[in-house]
Protein backbone atom coordinates (compact mmCIF):
# COMPACT_ATOMS: atom_id res chain seq x y z
CA UNK A 1 0.00 0.00 0.00
CA UNK A 2 1.44 3.37 -1.01
CA UNK A 3 1.82 6.24 1.42
CA UNK A 4 -0.88 8.88 1.40
CA UNK A 5 -0.66 12.11 3.36
CA UNK A 6 -3.48 13.26 5.61
CA UNK A 7 -4.33 15.93 3.06
CA UNK A 8 -5.15 13.08 0.66
CA UNK A 9 -7.00 10.91 3.19
CA UNK A 10 -8.88 13.57 5.18
CA UNK A 11 -11.21 16.24 3.90
CA UNK A 12 -9.88 19.81 4.14
CA UNK A 13 -10.25 21.05 7.69
CA UNK A 14 -11.04 24.51 9.02
CA UNK A 15 -8.43 27.19 8.60
CA UNK A 16 -7.40 30.44 10.23
CA UNK A 17 -9.42 31.71 13.18
CA UNK A 18 -11.90 28.82 13.11
CA UNK A 19 -9.09 26.26 13.36
CA UNK A 20 -7.43 28.24 16.15
CA UNK A 21 -10.70 28.44 18.10
CA UNK A 22 -11.34 24.72 17.70
CA UNK A 23 -7.82 23.92 18.89
CA UNK A 24 -8.23 26.13 21.96
CA UNK A 25 -11.65 24.68 22.74
CA UNK A 26 -10.32 21.12 22.64
CA UNK A 27 -7.35 22.08 24.80
CA UNK A 28 -9.70 23.63 27.38
CA UNK A 29 -12.02 20.61 27.54
CA UNK A 30 -10.22 18.76 30.40
CA UNK A 31 -10.49 21.89 32.56
CA UNK A 32 -14.16 22.36 31.66
CA UNK A 33 -14.92 18.72 32.48
CA UNK A 34 -13.11 19.07 35.79
CA UNK A 35 -15.30 22.02 36.75
CA UNK A 36 -18.45 20.21 35.67
CA UNK A 37 -17.59 17.07 37.66
CA UNK A 38 -17.36 19.29 40.73
CA UNK A 39 -20.09 21.89 40.19
CA UNK A 40 -22.66 20.36 37.83
CA UNK A 41 -21.93 16.70 37.07
CA UNK A 42 -24.83 16.21 34.64
CA UNK A 43 -25.31 19.51 32.83
CA UNK A 44 -27.88 19.81 30.09
CA UNK A 45 -28.24 22.11 27.13
CA UNK A 46 -31.80 21.95 25.83
CA UNK A 47 -32.35 18.25 25.09
CA UNK A 48 -28.71 17.18 25.43
CA UNK A 49 -27.38 15.89 28.76
CA UNK A 50 -23.73 15.20 29.57
CA UNK A 51 -22.61 12.55 32.07
CA UNK A 52 -19.19 13.65 33.33
CA UNK A 53 -18.47 11.44 36.36
CA UNK A 54 -17.05 7.94 36.01
CA UNK A 55 -19.97 6.13 37.65
CA UNK A 56 -22.52 8.03 35.59
CA UNK A 57 -20.70 7.34 32.33
CA UNK A 58 -20.65 3.63 33.13
CA UNK A 59 -24.34 3.74 34.06
CA UNK A 60 -25.27 5.23 30.70
CA UNK A 61 -23.22 2.65 28.81
CA UNK A 62 -24.51 -0.27 30.90
CA UNK A 63 -28.23 0.60 30.90
CA UNK A 64 -29.07 -0.45 27.37
CA UNK A 65 -32.87 -0.60 27.89
CA UNK A 66 -32.84 3.09 28.83
CA UNK A 67 -30.07 4.44 26.59
CA UNK A 68 -30.00 3.26 23.00
CA UNK A 69 -27.27 3.75 20.40
CA UNK A 70 -27.71 6.47 17.80
CA UNK A 71 -26.07 4.74 14.86
CA UNK A 72 -28.84 2.91 12.99
CA UNK A 73 -29.95 5.56 10.47
CA UNK A 74 -26.45 6.20 9.16
CA UNK A 75 -25.58 2.52 9.25
CA UNK A 76 -28.58 1.86 7.02
CA UNK A 77 -27.09 4.26 4.46
CA UNK A 78 -23.66 2.66 4.67
CA UNK A 79 -24.91 -0.94 4.66
CA UNK A 80 -27.63 -0.49 2.04
CA UNK A 81 -30.34 -1.22 4.60
CA UNK A 82 -28.79 -4.43 5.95
CA UNK A 83 -28.73 -4.51 9.78
CA UNK A 84 -25.37 -4.34 11.56
CA UNK A 85 -25.08 -5.14 15.25
CA UNK A 86 -23.53 -1.78 16.17
CA UNK A 87 -26.95 -0.23 15.58
CA UNK A 88 -28.97 -2.87 17.46
CA UNK A 89 -30.33 -3.18 20.95
CA UNK A 90 -29.76 -6.39 22.90
CA UNK A 91 -32.03 -8.46 20.65
CA UNK A 92 -31.78 -12.12 19.54
CA UNK A 93 -30.39 -10.88 16.23
CA UNK A 94 -27.71 -8.87 18.05
CA UNK A 95 -26.70 -11.96 20.02
CA UNK A 96 -26.70 -14.18 16.92
CA UNK A 97 -24.68 -11.75 14.78
CA UNK A 98 -22.05 -10.99 17.41
CA UNK A 99 -21.70 -14.70 18.26
CA UNK A 100 -21.20 -15.49 14.58
CA UNK A 101 -18.43 -12.91 14.29
CA UNK A 102 -16.69 -14.12 17.43
CA UNK A 103 -16.26 -17.49 15.71
CA UNK A 104 -14.19 -15.86 12.96
CA UNK A 105 -12.52 -12.98 14.84
CA UNK A 106 -10.70 -15.12 17.35
CA UNK A 107 -8.72 -14.45 20.50
CA UNK A 108 -6.11 -16.98 19.38
CA UNK A 109 -5.31 -14.70 16.42
CA UNK A 110 -3.96 -11.98 18.70
CA UNK A 111 -0.37 -13.22 18.98
CA UNK A 112 -0.12 -13.51 15.18
CA UNK A 113 -1.61 -10.06 14.67
CA UNK A 114 0.68 -8.53 17.28
CA UNK A 115 3.77 -9.99 15.63
CA UNK A 116 2.55 -8.81 12.22
CA UNK A 117 2.00 -5.25 13.45
CA UNK A 118 5.39 -5.02 15.13
CA UNK A 119 7.16 -6.39 12.04
CA UNK A 120 5.41 -3.94 9.72
CA UNK A 121 6.19 -1.02 12.03
CA UNK A 122 9.85 -2.07 12.33
CA UNK A 123 10.23 -2.15 8.55
CA UNK A 124 8.86 1.38 8.25
CA UNK A 125 10.96 2.79 11.10
CA UNK A 126 14.13 1.07 9.89
CA UNK A 127 13.71 2.64 6.46
CA UNK A 128 12.84 6.12 7.70
CA UNK A 129 16.38 7.49 7.85
CA UNK A 130 15.98 9.05 11.28
CA UNK A 131 12.89 11.15 10.51
CA UNK A 132 9.34 9.81 10.48
CA UNK A 133 5.84 11.22 10.13
CA UNK A 134 3.80 9.20 12.64
CA UNK A 135 0.17 9.58 11.50
CA UNK A 136 0.27 8.50 7.86
CA UNK A 137 3.68 6.96 7.22
CA UNK A 138 3.55 4.76 10.32
CA UNK A 139 0.18 4.29 12.01
CA UNK A 140 -2.34 4.62 9.18
CA UNK A 141 -0.21 2.51 6.86
CA UNK A 142 0.34 -0.28 9.40
CA UNK A 143 -3.29 -0.30 10.53
CA UNK A 144 -4.95 -0.52 7.14
CA UNK A 145 -2.37 -2.99 5.80
CA UNK A 146 -2.64 -5.53 8.60
CA UNK A 147 -6.41 -5.27 9.05
CA UNK A 148 -7.10 -5.50 5.31
CA UNK A 149 -5.04 -8.69 5.21
CA UNK A 150 -6.71 -10.08 8.35
CA UNK A 151 -10.24 -9.32 7.16
CA UNK A 152 -9.55 -10.57 3.63
CA UNK A 153 -10.53 -7.32 1.92
CA UNK A 154 -7.81 -6.07 -0.47
CA UNK A 155 -7.58 -2.64 -2.02
CA UNK A 156 -10.56 -1.88 -4.28
CA UNK A 157 -9.86 -1.26 -7.98
CA UNK A 158 -9.84 2.48 -8.54
CA UNK A 159 -10.27 3.25 -4.86
CA UNK A 160 -8.38 3.35 -1.58
CA UNK A 161 -9.52 1.68 1.65
CA UNK A 162 -7.89 4.41 3.73
CA UNK A 163 -9.94 7.12 2.06
CA UNK A 164 -13.14 5.09 1.84
CA UNK A 165 -12.95 3.79 5.41
CA UNK A 166 -12.10 7.20 6.86
CA UNK A 167 -14.88 8.97 4.96
CA UNK A 168 -17.45 6.42 6.10
CA UNK A 169 -16.16 6.63 9.69
CA UNK A 170 -16.46 10.42 9.60
CA UNK A 171 -20.02 10.16 8.32
CA UNK A 172 -21.01 7.53 10.88
CA UNK A 173 -19.51 9.19 13.95
CA UNK A 174 -18.55 12.80 13.27
CA UNK A 175 -20.35 14.74 10.53
CA UNK A 176 -23.21 14.67 8.02
CA UNK A 177 -22.79 17.79 5.89
CA UNK A 178 -24.01 17.71 2.31
CA UNK A 179 -20.58 17.30 0.61
CA UNK A 180 -19.74 14.35 2.88
CA UNK A 181 -23.14 12.75 2.29
CA UNK A 182 -22.56 13.07 -1.45
CA UNK A 183 -19.25 11.22 -1.11
CA UNK A 184 -20.83 8.52 1.06
CA UNK A 185 -23.54 7.93 -1.53
CA UNK A 186 -20.77 6.94 -3.96
CA UNK A 187 -18.31 5.22 -1.60
CA UNK A 188 -20.74 3.04 0.37
CA UNK A 189 -22.23 1.14 -2.61
CA UNK A 190 -18.78 0.87 -4.19
CA UNK A 191 -17.34 -0.74 -1.04
CA UNK A 192 -20.34 -3.06 -0.73
CA UNK A 193 -19.84 -4.16 -4.35
CA UNK A 194 -16.11 -4.64 -3.79
CA UNK A 195 -16.65 -6.87 -0.77
CA UNK A 196 -19.36 -8.85 -2.56
CA UNK A 197 -16.95 -9.36 -5.45
CA UNK A 198 -14.37 -10.73 -3.01
CA UNK A 199 -16.99 -13.11 -1.62
CA UNK A 200 -17.65 -14.43 -5.12
CA UNK A 201 -13.94 -14.74 -5.92
CA UNK A 202 -13.16 -16.57 -2.69
CA UNK A 203 -16.18 -18.87 -2.58
CA UNK A 204 -14.51 -21.75 -4.42
CA UNK A 205 -11.46 -21.75 -2.13
CA UNK A 206 -12.28 -19.84 1.07
CA UNK A 207 -9.46 -20.92 3.42
CA UNK A 208 -9.23 -20.17 7.13
CA UNK A 209 -6.37 -17.68 7.41
CA UNK A 210 -8.54 -14.54 7.24
CA UNK A 211 -11.99 -13.53 8.44
CA UNK A 212 -13.65 -13.67 5.02
CA UNK A 213 -12.32 -17.17 4.38
CA UNK A 214 -13.56 -18.41 7.73
CA UNK A 215 -17.01 -16.92 7.12
CA UNK A 216 -17.27 -18.66 3.75
CA UNK A 217 -16.09 -21.96 5.21
CA UNK A 218 -18.86 -21.80 7.81
CA UNK A 219 -21.35 -20.73 5.15
CA UNK A 220 -20.50 -23.81 3.09
CA UNK A 221 -20.86 -25.98 6.18
CA UNK A 222 -24.44 -24.76 6.54
CA UNK A 223 -23.89 -22.67 9.67
CA UNK A 224 -26.58 -20.00 10.20
CA UNK A 225 -25.85 -16.24 10.16
CA UNK A 226 -23.29 -16.40 7.34
CA UNK A 227 -25.33 -15.34 4.33
CA UNK A 228 -23.54 -13.20 1.75
CA UNK A 229 -25.38 -10.14 3.05
CA UNK A 230 -24.41 -10.87 6.66
CA UNK A 231 -20.75 -11.47 5.77
CA UNK A 232 -20.60 -8.37 3.57
CA UNK A 233 -22.25 -6.19 6.22
CA UNK A 234 -19.97 -7.40 9.01
CA UNK A 235 -16.83 -6.79 6.95
CA UNK A 236 -18.14 -3.33 6.02
CA UNK A 237 -18.75 -2.59 9.69
CA UNK A 238 -15.27 -3.70 10.67
CA UNK A 239 -13.66 -1.53 7.97
CA UNK A 240 -15.73 1.53 8.92
CA UNK A 241 -15.34 1.16 12.68
CA UNK A 242 -11.84 -0.31 12.94
CA UNK A 243 -8.84 0.96 10.97
CA UNK A 244 -9.77 4.67 10.99
CA UNK A 245 -9.36 4.74 14.80
CA UNK A 246 -5.63 4.01 15.44
CA UNK A 247 -4.43 6.86 13.17
CA UNK A 248 -6.51 9.16 15.36
CA UNK A 249 -5.54 7.95 18.81
CA UNK A 250 -2.02 6.42 18.55
CA UNK A 251 -0.36 9.66 17.35
CA UNK A 252 -2.18 11.45 20.17
CA UNK A 253 -0.62 8.97 22.60
CA UNK A 254 2.80 9.67 21.08
CA UNK A 255 2.20 13.40 21.56
CA UNK A 256 1.34 12.85 25.23
CA UNK A 257 4.54 10.85 25.77
CA UNK A 258 6.61 13.57 24.10
CA UNK A 259 5.13 16.09 26.53
CA UNK A 260 6.33 14.01 29.50
CA UNK A 261 10.06 13.16 29.38
CA UNK A 262 9.80 10.73 32.29
CA UNK A 263 6.91 8.87 30.68
CA UNK A 264 8.68 8.82 27.32
CA UNK A 265 11.79 7.42 28.98
CA UNK A 266 9.76 4.74 30.74
CA UNK A 267 7.99 3.75 27.54
CA UNK A 268 11.31 3.55 25.71
CA UNK A 269 12.83 1.41 28.45
CA UNK A 270 9.85 -0.97 28.28
CA UNK A 271 10.11 -1.14 24.48
CA UNK A 272 13.83 -1.89 24.56
CA UNK A 273 13.37 -4.52 27.27
CA UNK A 274 10.62 -6.24 25.28
CA UNK A 275 8.17 -5.71 28.16
CA UNK A 276 5.08 -5.44 25.97
CA UNK A 277 2.65 -5.49 28.89
CA UNK A 278 4.28 -2.47 30.50
CA UNK A 279 4.61 -0.71 27.15
CA UNK A 280 0.89 -1.24 26.58
CA UNK A 281 0.32 0.38 29.97
CA UNK A 282 2.27 3.46 28.91
CA UNK A 283 0.31 3.80 25.67
CA UNK A 284 -3.09 3.21 27.33
CA UNK A 285 -2.24 5.80 29.96
CA UNK A 286 -1.10 8.30 27.32
CA UNK A 287 -4.40 7.74 25.52
CA UNK A 288 -6.28 8.56 28.73
CA UNK A 289 -5.02 12.14 28.50
CA UNK A 290 -6.23 12.51 24.89
CA UNK A 291 -8.66 9.71 24.01
CA UNK A 292 -10.41 9.03 20.74
CA UNK A 293 -13.27 11.43 21.51
CA UNK A 294 -14.72 13.37 24.45
CA UNK A 295 -17.62 10.91 24.65
CA UNK A 296 -20.20 8.83 22.84
CA UNK A 297 -23.87 9.72 22.35
CA UNK A 298 -26.89 7.73 23.44
CA UNK A 299 -30.65 8.35 23.08
CA UNK A 300 -32.90 8.11 26.14
CA UNK A 301 -35.50 5.48 25.27
CA UNK A 302 -37.50 6.20 28.42
CA UNK A 303 -37.49 8.67 31.28
CA UNK A 304 -34.48 7.74 33.40
CA UNK A 305 -32.82 9.21 36.48
CA UNK A 306 -29.04 9.07 36.20
CA UNK A 307 -27.14 8.76 39.52
CA UNK A 308 -30.39 8.07 41.36
CA UNK A 309 -30.08 8.51 45.11
CA UNK A 310 -27.13 10.90 44.91
CA UNK A 311 -27.12 14.67 45.40
CA UNK A 312 -26.54 15.23 41.68
CA UNK A 313 -29.19 12.84 40.33
CA UNK A 314 -30.80 14.04 37.11
CA UNK A 315 -34.03 13.02 35.41
CA UNK A 316 -33.42 12.61 31.69
CA UNK A 317 -36.65 12.69 29.66
CA UNK A 318 -37.24 10.14 26.91
CA UNK A 319 -36.01 11.37 23.55
CA UNK A 320 -33.09 13.32 24.99
CA UNK A 321 -29.52 12.86 23.81
CA UNK A 322 -27.02 11.83 26.47
CA UNK A 323 -23.28 12.20 25.93
CA UNK A 324 -21.38 9.63 27.99
CA UNK A 325 -18.20 11.70 28.42
CA UNK A 326 -15.67 8.92 28.97
CA UNK A 327 -12.78 11.38 28.55
CA UNK A 328 -14.07 13.10 31.68
CA UNK A 329 -14.88 9.86 33.50
CA UNK A 330 -11.32 8.60 33.12
CA UNK A 331 -10.10 11.68 35.00
CA UNK A 332 -12.62 11.45 37.83
CA UNK A 333 -10.68 11.11 41.07
CA UNK A 334 -13.63 9.36 42.72
CA UNK A 335 -12.79 6.19 40.78
CA UNK A 336 -9.42 6.91 39.13
CA UNK A 337 -6.80 7.50 41.85
CA UNK A 338 -4.66 10.61 41.41
CA UNK A 339 -6.08 11.17 37.92
CA UNK A 340 -3.64 13.88 36.83
CA UNK A 341 -0.63 11.67 37.50
CA UNK A 342 0.73 9.61 34.61
CA UNK A 343 0.62 6.03 35.86
CA UNK A 344 1.25 3.19 33.37
CA UNK A 345 0.30 0.54 35.93
CA UNK A 346 -3.34 1.48 36.39
CA UNK A 347 -5.98 -1.22 36.76
CA UNK A 348 -8.00 -2.12 33.65
CA UNK A 349 -11.31 -0.91 35.08
CA UNK A 350 -9.95 2.66 35.30
CA UNK A 351 -10.09 2.91 31.52
CA UNK A 352 -13.20 3.37 29.36
CA UNK A 353 -11.35 4.02 26.07
CA UNK A 354 -13.52 1.72 24.00
CA UNK A 355 -16.90 2.04 25.67
CA UNK A 356 -18.39 -0.39 28.14
CA UNK A 357 -20.82 -3.28 28.31
CA UNK A 358 -23.11 -4.15 25.36
CA UNK A 359 -21.64 -1.81 22.75
CA UNK A 360 -18.04 -1.91 23.87
CA UNK A 361 -15.82 -1.82 20.79
CA UNK A 362 -15.95 -5.26 19.13
CA UNK A 363 -12.24 -4.96 18.29
CA UNK A 364 -11.10 -4.02 21.80
CA UNK A 365 -8.91 -7.13 22.12
CA UNK A 366 -7.19 -6.40 18.80
CA UNK A 367 -6.63 -2.80 19.90
CA UNK A 368 -5.18 -3.89 23.24
CA UNK A 369 -2.89 -6.38 21.50
CA UNK A 370 -1.57 -4.10 18.75
CA UNK A 371 -1.78 -0.35 19.39
CA UNK A 372 1.38 -0.14 21.51
CA UNK A 373 3.30 -2.28 19.01
CA UNK A 374 2.76 0.32 16.29
CA UNK A 375 4.99 2.61 18.37
CA UNK A 376 7.36 0.00 19.82
CA UNK A 377 10.00 0.05 17.04
CA UNK A 378 10.00 3.85 17.11
CA UNK A 379 10.30 3.97 20.90
CA UNK A 380 13.30 1.63 20.77
CA UNK A 381 15.32 4.22 18.83
CA UNK A 382 17.90 6.40 20.56
CA UNK A 383 17.39 10.13 21.10
CA UNK A 384 13.76 10.07 20.00
CA UNK A 385 12.55 13.65 19.82
CA UNK A 386 10.19 16.03 18.10
CA UNK A 387 11.18 17.28 14.69
CA UNK A 388 12.07 21.00 14.72
CA UNK A 389 9.34 23.56 14.20
CA UNK A 390 5.66 23.01 13.56
CA UNK A 391 6.21 19.54 12.08
CA UNK A 392 7.18 18.25 15.52
CA UNK A 393 3.87 19.17 17.13
CA UNK A 394 0.68 17.17 16.74
CA UNK A 395 -1.59 18.86 14.22
CA UNK A 396 -5.27 17.91 14.18
CA UNK A 397 -8.00 18.28 11.60
CA UNK A 398 -11.14 18.37 13.70
CA UNK A 399 -11.46 14.94 15.32
CA UNK A 400 -8.60 13.48 13.29
CA UNK A 401 -4.86 13.53 13.95
CA UNK A 402 -3.28 15.06 10.86
CA UNK A 403 0.49 15.05 11.31
CA UNK A 404 3.28 14.58 13.85
CA UNK A 405 6.92 14.20 12.83
CA UNK A 406 9.69 12.85 15.05
CA UNK A 407 13.41 12.34 14.65
CA UNK A 408 15.84 9.82 16.12
CA UNK A 409 19.48 8.74 15.86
Amino acid sequence: MSILSSTEVLRPGPKGLKRWLMTKAMAAMPFVFRLLRWLKPIPHFRKTYVATRYDDVREVFATDPAFGVTYKDKLDVIMGGEPFFLGMANTPQYQADTSAMRKVVRRDDLARLAADVEARAETIVAGAGGRLEVVDTLVRRVTFDFLADYLGVPEPPGGDLRVWGTRLFEYQFVASDAPLVAEVEVIAPALRAHIQNQIELRRAKPGTHDVLGRCLTLQQAGEPNYSDAQIRTALMGFIVGGPPQPPMVVPQAMEQLLRRPDALGGAQAAARAGDDALLAGYVREAMRFDPLAPGLPRIALQDWTIAKGTKHQKLVPAGSTVLAAFASGMRDGRRVPDPERFNPRRLPHEYIHFGYDLHQCFGIHINNATLHLMLKPLLKRQNLRRAPGAAGKLRKNGAFAESLTVEFD
